[in-house]
This record gives structure tokens, sequence and C-alpha cells, in this order.
């Protein structure tokens, strides 16, 4: 793709002149216009005029990262930012990593050259030294996810108890063949969770094997129906603890296609809380994360960190709520 640079270049002018030219400026005598506009043409040069406003509302622009906004789990924590963000007169610019890291690396680059003023991070690839590089010189949040040591203030809750709560759960109701349908391991929170799941077995006595576990570093609707293909395959579970409430609803689906009703003859559980939750057909029990008030925590954080101010707590720990509903519970 061609730069500023390169029509300069190619022009025989300087980048001023090119700029100049841009901006329909009437100091540019007409033989270099014609230069310039020739070498934009040849070069099918396109000028970044979206970097150029962000250079000039830098001082109100906040990075917001994540995965997808496709994902439920991610809008109402993104409106918890933006209440925050509008209140104290900054805007959001919304980034789909689609966990690529050359793709966020691009987006960074707005950090990078100061467009916007700090990121917030609901989902990275980036490594522990990577993030802490980038903060030694940029104002950066991690919200839902954290790495361990990571110089970074992180929201978050506990996501260890959490999974632990919800298998218990499942545990209370007789269930000891409970299949597991798992997030991407190189998530901080992926793997708090199946700890939490391995070890709530483990202290009931119930043995745990891998052919009850599904892995997938994709969390969607169809991934959730494509677990339940591979676990009533490989295994006989009596119960299905998903690590978000997406794959789990995908997981009610398939079992309703198979004639397998819920929770007569198998047990559902996700975590996250999503709205979909609650209308899905049976209702999921699952894990409800404040989702809504962490935004608005990651984002004070932030605000805090731009401005220099000293943060008493680098690290908040939002307190779950375990929600019982029928694909848990038989004959409600």
């Amino acid at each position: 793709m061609a730069t500023i640079q390169d029509v300069a270049k190619k022009a025989g002018v300087s980048v001023a002149t090119v700029s100049r030219v841009l901006n329909k400026n009437q100091k540019v005598t007409q033989k270099s216009a014609l230069k310039v506009e020739r070498a934009i043409r040849e070069l099918d040069y396109h000028p970044n005029f979206l970097a150029r406003d962000l250079r000039k509302a830098e001082s109100n622009r906040i990075l917001v990262l994540l995965q997808t906004i496709s994902n439920p789990f991610y809008a109402t924590i993104v409106r918890g930012i933006e209440d925050v963000a509008r209140r104290h007169g900054y805007s959001i610019m919304l980034c789909n990593t689609d966990s690529d890291l050359e793709r966020e690396k691009e987006y960074l680059t707005l950090l990078y050259k100061k467009m916007v003023q700090g990121a917030i991070f609901l989902d990275t690839e980036m490594s522990t030294e990577q993030l802490n590089e980038l903060a030694e010189n940029n104002s950066l949040v991690l919200c839902c996810e954290y790495r361990k040591g990571v110089n970074v203030p992180h929201v978050m809750i506990d996501n260890y108890r959490a999974a632990k709560t919800i298998v218990e759960h499942l545990i209370g109701f007789g269930h000891r063949k409970i299949g597991l349908i798992c997030g991407d391991r190189h998530l901080e929170s992926t793997m708090l969770r199946y700890n939490g799941y391995v070890d709530a077995l483990k202290e009931h006595g119930i043995a745990m094997e891998d052919n009850f576990i599904f892995q997938s570093s994709e969390s969607s609707f169809q991934m959730g129906q494509r677990a339940v293909e591979t676990l009533l395959y490989k295994s006989d579970p009596t119960a299905i603890f998903s690590m978000s409430d997406i794959m789990a609803i995908g997981a009610l689906k398939a079992l309703h296609k198979k004639g397998i009703r819920v929770p007569d003859e198998m047990a559902v559980a996700g975590f996250d809380g999503i709205e979909y939750s609650a209308v899905s057909v049976p209702g999921l029990t699952t894990i409800k994360q404040p989702n809504y008030e962490m935004g608005c925590a990651a984002m004070e954080l932030l605000i805090q960190k731009m401005h220099n101010e000293t943060i008493a707590n680098e690290e908040l720990i939002f307190e779950y709520e375990l929600l019982i509903r029928e694909s848990t519970l038989k004959n409600v």
C-alpha cells in the first residue's frame, strides 16, 4: 500500500507539499499540484483521513480491544466502559482482533502514535513480556482477562472459585460423570476455570478423565453443538459444564436435536450470565459475572492511569452469582 512518502518521492516534492495538495491548500503551485495528483493516481494512493482525524482528537479517544463484538458476553462490558468514558468526556474506539496477534498489533499503532490516549484489553494474544513493555509508556487496563506477571491494573472475578461453585452444584445433584466444554487454554481465565473443575471433582473423590473434556479455542453456538457430538461419542456424561454460555446454549440445541431431555437425562450449566441464558429452553444455570460493573471499573482505572493518579488497588476482584435455572433442576 502506497504511503504519502511514496507519493512525495514519485512526484519529486516534499511530504509537506503532498499534504498541502491533499488539504487543498492554495499555497501550492499548479505545476507541483499536477505532479502530486499524477503520482497519487499512478500509485493508487488513498490518504488515511481517519488517522488524521484521530490525531486531532487524540485527547479524548480510548482503544477497546476484544476478540469479537459478536460475542454477547462483551456487549454489557463495553456499555459500562462507554458510559463512564462519556461522563468524563472520552469516546471509545472498538476493535475486533479475532484473536489475531498481528491484527492486534496493527490497532496498537494508534497507541504508539498517540492517536488514542489509553487502551482497555478484554482479550489479548500478547505475551506477558509484550504487555509489560507496552505498559511502560502507555496507559493500559485488563478487563476479565489477566496474565500472571503483568504489571497492569486489572478487573475480574475469581474464576477458579466460580467454576468450582458450579461444578459442586452439579455434584450436589448426584452427578459424577461431568463433561467439560473447555475454552482457549492460553487464557488465564480458562485455566483457572479448568483448575476449579478438576479440584471440585478431586475433592469429592471423582476421577478426572480426559475423554470427558472437549477443548476449543473458539467460543460459539456451533462449537457447543460440536462439543456435544464429541463428548457423547467419547464418553457417557450425565451433566455438562461449559466455560461459556454461548457454547452451553449450543449444547442445549444439540441435545434437543438428539432427543436427550434436559435436565432429566442430561444437566447443562454455563458461565458468564449473558441475557440469552435466561431465555434459552430450558433456562440455563450459569455463573453471572457483573459485566457492566466491571466495564465501569475498568474505565475508571484507565482514567486514573491516564491522569497519573495513584491507584489504591490495581487488582479489582468482583463477586459472581450462581444463577440456578431449569437446565440443572429436575422436575422444575
